[in-house]
């Protein structure tokens, strides 16, 4: 079973509009569906919850580890998955989330990587990466509509 979730997206938008919607925590919060108390700033925390509609009810906490201006902006996060259960049990695993940014001919090539899930027991793992996986499908869609519109 693989370690890690990667997607990568082509968008028609120059690297500078996309890394401020990655990191401007309002922006981030947009189209990621979430409201966040605090900025991006490295080695602290970022809290808040989620807007999705369904999951208003989950709790967002991250920690910054990397803002790397216009190419790498990383964080980790408690491997949850929209896991009820590990939400009021509190989770002792974290995954790494990668935001990598490339300029290319027609914009910007966004490759969005999370990993660490080795260190989820199953069966657990699988959940959280079936789950994730679908969840970075649709946020890589999010973040292109978010900065094309």
């Amino acid at each position: 079973m693989s370690d890690s979730i990667i997607k990568t997206i082509e968008i028609a938008a120059p690297v500078e509009k996309v890394w401020d919607a990655i990191t401007d925590h309002e922006k981030f919060g947009a189209w990621f569906l979430v409201a966040l108390d605090q900025p991006f700033i490295v080695g602290q925390s970022t809290t808040g919850h989620m807007t999705y509609p369904g999951y208003e009810h989950f709790p967002w906490e991250s920690r910054t580890v990397a803002i790397e201006p216009m190419t790498r902006f990383a964080f980790i996060w408690p491997a949850i998955g929209g896991d009820e259960a590990a939400i009021r049990n509190g989770v002792p695993e974290w995954t790494l989330v990668e935001f990598l940014l490339e300029p290319i001919t027609a914009g910007t090539r966004l490759t969005v990587v999370e990993s660490g899930f080795d260190a989820v027991p199953e069966p657990r793992r699988s959940n959280i990466l079936r789950s994730n996986e679908g969840g970075w499908a649709e946020q890589v869609q999010n973040i292109r509509r978010y900065v094309s519109g």
